[in-house]
């Protein structure tokens, strides 16, 4: 009979798909951005995360990265890259930070509005495929030993994509800690504190299990 108490470890596949929406010069990329859906912007931050690529992503939003690339406005670039979407769980706030942003670059410079692009730029939502690995965590201390063995799409949805499921946006394991009552409070606020999106996956997923081994080496700090 399985534990009830268990952690299920999951894992996910991304699949694209296009909204339709495409923006040629910074004046239509605004526009679309006040209309298109949070599930976009939400892909064209985090999406990347899941892309398969050779090199690190020089950006770490995918409208910072066409602004620098398409429309050779490294300035405007690096404004939008330094949004920190794991510093509000509110979409809304990141597209209207996103739009402040672009607003202050036109009142810096109206040509910025209509010079076409090298490219356009296709707004695209995700959709996570979702299934169960099987593997279970009996209890908090199996996390040092399990987490290196995680895909990065496991730490994918239990640490990142868990946000937009749990009620008080935290984690999937903050969340599976706080079940044991009090006892693993420092070791959920610890998980809480991390930011995860200015690292790939892989390095998330080392530094979680370096977290955990130092935490459990202790004792669990019981």
């Amino acid at each position: 009979m399985e534990n009830p108490l268990a952690f299920a470890v999951k894992d996910c596949a991304l699949i694209t798909i296009a909204t339709g929406r495409k923006a040629i010069n910074l004046a239509e990329l605004r526009e679309n951005l006040k209309v298109v859906s949070g599930d976009s912007i939400y892909h064209h931050f985090w999406g990347g995360l899941l892309t398969p690529r050779f090199e690190e992503r020089e950006f770490n939003n995918d409208f910072a990265g066409w602004v620098r690339h398409s429309l050779r406005e490294p300035e405007l670039a690096e404004r939008l890259a330094a949004i920190d979407p794991g510093q509000s769980h509110d979409i809304e706030t990141i597209r209207q930070d996103i739009l402040e942003v672009i607003d202050d670059r036109l009142d810096e410079r109206e040509s910025s509005r209509w010079m076409p692009a090298g490219r356009e730029f296709e707004f695209l939502h995700g959709q996570l495929v979702v299934f169960d690995t099987r593997r279970r965590l009996e209890e908090p201390a199996d996390l040092a030993e399990q987490t290196p063995k995680m895909s990065t799409s496991s730490i994918f949805y239990h640490f990142i994509d868990a946000r937009r499921r749990v009620e008080d946006n935290s984690d999937d394991l903050s969340f599976w800690l706080r079940s044991f009552g009090t006892k693993h409070q420092e070791l959920s606020a610890q998980l809480t504190a991390i930011d995860p999106f200015f690292s790939s996956l892989s390095q998330i997923r080392q530094e979680l299990s370096q977290l955990f081994v130092a935490y459990f080496k202790e004792g669990g700090r019981a």
